[in-house]
This record gives C-alpha cells, sequence and structure tokens, in this order.
C-alpha cells in the first residue's frame, strides 16, 4: 500500500511538472504566425483547415462560405470570438493586418495549439482562411476541428 501511495504521490508531480511546462513555454511568432494561404499542413492527423474554394495551397477540410462583410469586419468578428475564448491569446498579427495567430491551451495540461487566420477577398465576397494546429502530437482527437467549428458557428449566431 505505501509503494501505491508513493507511486500515485510521483506520477501527480510529474504531471503537475507537465502542466507548468506547457504554460511556460514560448510561443516565438516567427516559428507560429504564418501566412494560413502558403502554409504546408504538417500531414498529422493534429491539423484543420477552413478556407473558401481555391484560395489555399493546402488541402481545406471545411470550405468557408464568403460574406458580404468586408474582410477586416469579418476578421474583426472572429477576432471578437477568440480572443474572448478560455485560455486563448494573441501571438502576432491584428485585425488591421488582416492576419492574426492565437494560441489556446488545454485546460489541464496547457497543450498548445496554434490558430493561424487571414481575411481575404474571395470569389463571392470576404472570407476566412483557417489553419488550427496542435504544437505537440500526431492525433488531436479532433480538437482543433471543434474548436473552429464552434468559433465559427459563434460568429453566425452573432451575426457574421
Amino acid at each position: 500500500m505505501r509503494r501505491l501511495t508513493w507511486l500515485l504521490g510521483v506520477a501527480a508531480v510529474v504531471m503537475i511538472g507537465v502542466g507548468i511546462a506547457f504554460r511556460l513555454i514560448g510561443h516565438d511568432p516567427a516559428i507560429w504566425h504564418v501566412d494560413p494561404t502558403i502554409a504546408e499542413r504538417t500531414g498529422r492527423q493534429n491539423d484543420y483547415v477552413v478556407a473558401p474554394s481555391g484560395t489555399t495551397q493546402a488541402k481545406i477540410d471545411t470550405v468557408f462560405q464568403t460574406t458580404d462583410l468586408a474582410p477586416r469586419d469579418l476578421l474583426f468578428l472572429f477576432d471578437s470570438i477568440a480572443s474572448n475564448s478560455a485560455r486563448t491569446i494573441v501571438v502576432d498579427g491584428s485585425v488591421d493586418a488582416l492576419h492574426i495567430t492565437y494560441v489556446q491551451q488545454s485546460m489541464i495540461f496547457g497543450f498548445p495549439d496554434y490558430v493561424s487566420v487571414k481575411a481575404i477577398d474571395a470569389e463571392g465576397g470576404a472570407g476566412l482562411v483557417i489553419w488550427s494546429r496542435s504544437r505537440f502530437g500526431y492525433s488531436d482527437t479532433g480538437a482543433n476541428k471543434a474548436r473552429i467549428d464552434a468559433w465559427l458557428a459563434a460568429m453566425g449566431a452573432a451575426g457574421g
């Protein structure tokens, strides 16, 4: 029984240490703030791309339906949702630059996922090219897709 208690204690300390380490790692804009229209996907199952047809070199997972909003207004709406999401900060970029990269960290361990978004003029109006990807691992169990789908649904609910 004493050995089991000791092992559980060590496991708890390791898990806490991992959670702290992931929260303290840097988010270098030179690496993570990329243009999603020209970015190359990792080939792993831990990223997700949303874009209007024909606007990115990457394989698109979900087609973004263009809107009659101006690109800046569309990105402003997206930014208002993303910036107010739990554990999410801006790595680099701005609405005025029409390009922003965010990092959102998971609740328990603080695993970082990066979301680069660019507002563009596209056929039929303005669109967003969004690339959400995990920094670590091979699979994200659908976390990147779920995040972006939720943010886009919130935009629709807000009138986007």
